[in-house]
């Protein structure tokens, strides 16, 4: 055997050898994918990082610098935050938000974080889409007319939603002591904050003739009207909302209240691993776009593995630190990382789970484009199907299918 010959049957040997090597591995339990990934694969020459970094970035994003040797393929970023986003600050409070423009696969819904001052005046406007808020601290006053004329003035806290569907006009304002801050959600992912219809905008553009004859008022009242937009600004705090009700009491009230308590109502699960309280059109009806729960889970618990039939998910992270990986078709499976003012996304039938990897409760709203809530339980399919058809897919003895929980737990402990 000649020397050229020699070599090539080495190269060939070692070759088979390393394959058989790299299957070997890729076989592991926990470590599925071939070629294999993830650190537990690779050697130490190939984690080095001598490029240019960040480390407080980084260190905010562990599971993307080091994913799971589960992960696999390319996936559509679904992280963002307000914490990243621009704050637009005006006199009277301040708003940032996160648009498709801003979160690509946010397709279904735009997001704002706003704070208003006691005082403070989110001026009458109206918007092309369907607002859907929560409250996340203090306290706010709305204002709000419906198609019929019923005029509604209601006070609203911490924990509490409203729902004014696109084009109803309204306005919001902070209340003492400390004013308010919220959680606005557009059902529709390109509706800017930046870009609604406002009061003085439509007034400062009509020609004063026209306004004396619309409101039968002299076109001198006008002189004085505002020549650029309010959008946020400080006012005097109001009077009690009794008096303010009896204002618009002529008009009647909507029938359908335009605001609901989610922090009040009874959870549809609740176990020592945290609790899920939701609302949908079936118990804040006058929600006919937006479906939404807050979802509390303790240290090291677990939301269970499932999935979303009728809507992609929209996640706002309220407090604490979690982890979320999401599973598509491909296979495609990544995780992300998330922390307080974060935003997460999930596409419609996208399987996922979100752990809690802090040392406080974690909580986050999730948020629907749909009048009802629908959920499938990964482990409520798997034992709601003769076990042996099962024990099939797993290679999992049917005594230890039979183990697994049956009531939709929801939250699962560590």
């Amino acid at each position: 055997m000649d020397a050229l010959s020699r070599r090539g049957m080495l190269a060939l040997a070692a070759t088979g050898s390393l394959a058989a090597a790299t299957s070997a591995r890729a076989a592991e339990f926990g470590n599925p994918d071939r070629p294999p990934q993830g650190a537990l694969n690779a050697s130490p020459g190939a984690l080095a990082d001598p490029g240019p970094q960040s480390p407080p970035l980084a260190a905010q994003f562990p599971a993307a610098q080091n994913p799971p040797a589960t992960d696999v393929g390319d996936m559509q970023t679904f992280w963002s935050s307000f914490n990243t986003a621009h704050r637009r600050i005006q006199s009277g409070g301040w708003a940032r938000q996160v648009t498709q423009a801003d979160f690509p696969i946010s397709t279904a819904v735009s997001g704002v974080n706003m704070r208003l001052s006691a005082g403070g005046i989110r001026e009458m406007h109206w918007h092309l889409a369907a607002e859907w808020a929560y409250m996340t601290a203090g306290r706010c006053r709305i204002t709000y007319l419906d198609a019929e004329g019923h005029a509604s003035v209601q006070d609203v806290a911490k924990g509490d939603l409203w729902y004014f569907p696109a084009g109803m006009p309204h306005s919001l304002q902070g209340l003492g002591p400390e004013g308010c801050e919220f959680l606005i959600v557009f059902d529709d992912g390109n509706q800017s904050e930046f870009g609604t219809l406002l009061v003085t905008d439509w007034l400062a553009h009509t020609p004063p003739e026209d306004l004396a004859l619309n409101f039968g008022l002299p076109a001198e009242a006008f002189r004085s009207i505002p020549l650029d937009d309010l959008w946020i600004f400080q006012g005097r705090a109001p009077g009690p909302l009794a008096a303010d009700q009896v204002q618009v009491a002529s008009a009647g009230t909507p029938p359908e209240p335009v605001t609901f308590s989610l922090d009040r109502t009874v959870p549809v699960r609740e176990n020592r691993s945290g609790r899920l309280q939701m609302a949908d059109s079936r118990t804040f009806k006058a929600s006919k776009t937006i479906a939404a729960a807050i979802e509390v889970i303790k240290p090291g618990a677990m939301r269970e593995m499932h999935w979303h039939p009728n809507a992609d998910e929209w996640q706002y992270y309220v407090q604490g630190e979690g982890r979320m990986t999401v599973f598509g078709a491909g296979p495609r499976a990544q995780t992300a990382d998330f922390r307080a003012g974060d935003l997460g996304y999930v596409k419609k039938s996208n399987g996922h789970y979100v752990k809690n990897t802090g040392t406080t409760d974690l909580i986050f709203l999730a948020v629907f484009k749909t009048a009802q809530y629908q959920e499938i339980s990964l482990s409520d399919w798997l034992t709601h199907t003769p076990p042996e058809l099962v024990a099939q897919h797993l290679n999992i003895d049917p005594a230890l299918l039979a183990r697994m929980s049956k009531d939709r737990p929801g939250l699962v402990p560590a």
